[in-house]
């Protein structure tokens, strides 16, 4: 299917267990997409960080933030031999985010500075979609997803990393972001919940923030019940 978005880079944000990769997989589908998804999984130090914050945090934060920087770097430079639209479930600015949260004094400084280096000269997307969840919601879709890594996750983490977005999203002037207030809304048990979101994303916003709140009537073949 021929892509229907005028954005040429668009990448899908949330918090842990918003439902980001999950959209970016229908999107794909739907539209033809060029899609790149953030390998988490492969971070050997993300289970031992979950159990032991303080101790793995550094370790963490660099693991994910080389891998991200060359997968964007391979994936947007083949993607440029192509047209259409190039979709990710990470954008790589979301890796100072994460260590602001996690590191604190001359780690964070460190980090700080590797970070710049890296991201000097790095595209931007041009369309930033967050999906943005209250966090019992996200508990509740993280326990449905069964990750036995996750188990310790935290709600006061979940609203710790949540406030580093948002502060983000205060002084972001350089990239349209669309915040999309999901609640506990499933678009993947919702059509019409999904075509909101395609026809929201399908929109030319100027940069800054912009919040939108989908209408959904629901009805007995569409439910929303709580997206994992």
């Amino acid at each position: 299917m021929k892509t229907e978005f005028p954005y040429r880079f668009i990448a899908i944000e949330g918090n842990i267990g918003a439902g980001k990769t999950t959209l970016c997989h229908m999107l794909a589908r739907d539209f033809g997409c060029n899609l790149i998804l953030e390998q988490f999984s492969d971070n050997p130090f993300l289970p031992y960080f979950y159990e032991n914050p303080e101790r793995y945090a550094f370790s963490v934060a660099l693991f994910f933030m080389t891998e991200r920087h060359k997968q964007l770097q391979e994936e947007l430079k083949q993607a440029s031999l192509f047209q259409g639209t190039v979709i990710a479930d990470y954008f790589f600015l979301k890796t100072l985010l994460f260590a602001k949260n996690n590191l604190s004094g001359e780690e964070y400084r460190l980090f700080q500075r590797l970070f710049h280096i890296l991201n000097a000269h790095f595209p931007k997307p041009d369309l930033l979609v967050y999906l943005h969840r209250p966090v019992e919601h996200l508990i509740r879709n993280i326990q449905g997803r069964g990750r036995d890594f996750e188990t310790d996750i935290s709600p006061d983490y979940l609203g710790q990393i949540q406030k580093s977005y948002f502060d983000f999203f205060r002084t972001e002037n350089s990239t349209p972001v669309l915040i999309v207030e999901m609640a506990d809304l499933d678009f993947t048990q919702s059509p019409s919940l999904y075509q909101q979101i395609i026809q929201l994303m399908q929109m030319e916003y100027p940069k800054g923030v912009h919040h939108r709140k989908p209408e959904i009537a629901q009805t007995h073949e569409d439910q929303s019940t709580g997206n994992r």
